[in-house]
Order: C-alpha cells, then structure tokens, then sequence
C-alpha cells in the first residue's frame, strides 16, 4: 500500500536527518516558502504596474510581482504602499480586508499601510517594496 500524501516543508524538515547525498538541496529549498524572498526585501526583480484607480482609498488590491503575489494599499488618496503577500509566519498568501490583510492559514492580520503585524502568530512585517506613481499608474519594484 502506498501513501499519495504530498511531501510538505514540514514532513522534509522532520525527515531531514535521513537525506540522502543531494537531497540536502531540496530540503534546504523547502525551508523557504514558496516565492519567498526572505526578509531582506530583495530578490523579485522586475516590475509591475497596477492603476491607480483600481486602488481603493483605504483599501487593497493583489498583484503580482513576478511569480510572487503582492498587495498594493492605498491608505490615503494618492499615498499608495506595496507589500509581498506572503505570510511572515509560514508563507501564506495574505489577502486585502479593508485597511488590513489577512492571512487564512493561521489568523495573522497585517496593518495596510505599513505591513506591520496586527495580530500574530506572524511576528515580523511584511516586506515592504518600492512604489512610484506616474499618469494613474503605479509601478511596483522589490
């Protein structure tokens, strides 16, 4: 009888001491999460736009950066931030409720226009990008 069940970051890391020669690269890479950049802020590359009047004042939208989801806020009219919509506590994708975001997995709750941790578990911020607004776009780089 064989198990279907899909290997997770957690049954790799649990199972780590078992690897195998070259296998330590996959489980270093499951360490990650998926299109996580790390807290560093850098590592996206490239760039996106999004236009400013799909933007709701006091509210977000999800994007993407690459193959990395973000969410771009616009606390007040014309004051637009973007953040990585990955989780800071086990890699979720955090989606836009109102001026905050939330995340499904574990109830993390994020502040909208600063990415700081509203309620836990996650303990670090999201990480914040770089925006810039120009003729009703806004154009988002890591």
């Amino acid at each position: 009888m064989t198990d279907s069940t899909p290997l997770t970051r957690r049954t790799l890391v649990q199972v780590g001491g078992a690897t195998v020669a070259g296998a330590g690269v996959l489980l270093l890479a499951a360490c990650t999460p998926e299109g996580s950049v790390g807290t560093g802020g850098s590592g996206y590359g490239g760039k996106t736009t999004v236009e400013l009047s799909s933007i709701p004042v006091g509210g977000a939208v999800s994007a993407s950066l690459g193959s990395t989801p973000i969410v771009v806020s616009q606390p007040k009219a014309g004051d637009v931030v973007a953040f990585s919509a990955v989780c800071t506590h086990q890699g979720c994708t955090v989606a836009p409720q109102g001026k905050e975001f939330d995340c499904p997995c574990h109830g993390s709750r994020f502040d909208g226009a600063t990415g700081d941790v509203l309620q836990g578990p996650a303990s670090t911020p999201l990480t914040k990008l770089t925006t810039s607004v120009s003729s009703g776009t806004v154009t988002i780089t890591s």
